[in-house]
């Protein structure tokens, strides 16, 4: 017996705007595991790396900081839905990921730092604030929803190679 799937194979159209949907957004939901294993989420500044894959700026003084700390498995949610009709016909993309702080003294801070401020010009306020990270998330794989009926897989490969 064949095993049902709601996936479909994944298209050039459906790669796209999965990275669309990463290029695009400014925010996401972050999905992380607090010290006593129970799961929360925040929402988060988003942008992306020189390469294209999802990035923060995190402060010390956020509990999802030092959660990711201590587990940085998380997932994030990119894609908000649109002012009108059903929110769940509205593309999003999960981003099962691990996080990965990325240390200030590493030749690729600075780097980092000024692509991210060239993404998101209002972070140089508190950018070179003591407590503020970057985090730069490594994805594992995503699941699209394109729509009702859209559903697709992504591995990381699908997420970073031109279609």
């Amino acid at each position: 017996m064949v095993e049902k799937t709601p996936f479909r194979d994944l298209t050039p159209e459906a790669r796209n705007l999965a990275r669309s949907l990463v290029n695009d957004s400014t925010s996401a939901a972050l999905s992380f595991l607090r010290a006593d294993g129970s799961p929360s989420v925040t929402r988060i500044a988003l942008a992306t790396d020189a390469v294209g894959m999802p990035v923060s700026l995190v402060s010390d003084l956020a509990s999802h900081t030092q959660a990711l700390r201590a587990n940085a498995t998380c997932a994030l949610l990119i894609g908000e839905p649109g002012d009108r009709g059903d929110p769940l016909t509205h593309p999003r993309l999960t981003l099962h990921c691990q996080a990965h702080f990325v240390d200030r003294t590493s030749p690729k801070y600075a780097d980092l730092r000024t692509h991210y401020l060239a993404l998101r010009p209002k972070a140089k306020l508190y950018v070179d604030f003591g407590d503020f990270h970057f985090l730069r998330f490594e994805v594992r794989d995503g699941l699209l929803n394109a729509g009702f009926g859209k559903a697709y897989r992504l591995g990381l490969g699908e997420l970073t190679d031109p279609a």
